[in-house]
């Protein structure tokens, strides 16, 4: 975002009708663009995060923490060798994180 924006690559139209700021009005900066949006931006922000977190990504009790992903997605098949998902959490560890 902020890469893309310095470079000057911005979204045609407006940003807030209500208050006239375009997406071509918004600085570059990391802290200036932060600083720029309006309040209810931030509380669209704050509410869209807050939805998602609580119901289209919530965590099934039922699933292991952390597994949040949809039932048709296989993120780690259960195979023997080095695509099974001991060895891809292991490598995950190996890597700190």
């Amino acid at each position: 975002g902020v890469i893309t924006t310095s470079s000057g690559i911005r979204w045609p139209g407006y940003l807030s009708f209500a208050e006239d700021i375009k997406f071509s009005d918004m600085p570059g900066g990391t802290l200036a663009s932060w600083a720029a949006l309006p309040n209810l931006a931030w509380i669209q922000i704050v509410l869209i995060v807050a939805l998602l977190d609580n119901s289209v990504l919530a965590q099934d009790p039922a699933k292991a923490p952390g597994d949040v992903i949809p039932f048709f997605w296989v993120r780690y098949p259960d195979v023997e060798g080095f695509s099974g998902k001991e060895f891809k959490l292991n490598a995950e560890r190996n890597n700190g994180r």
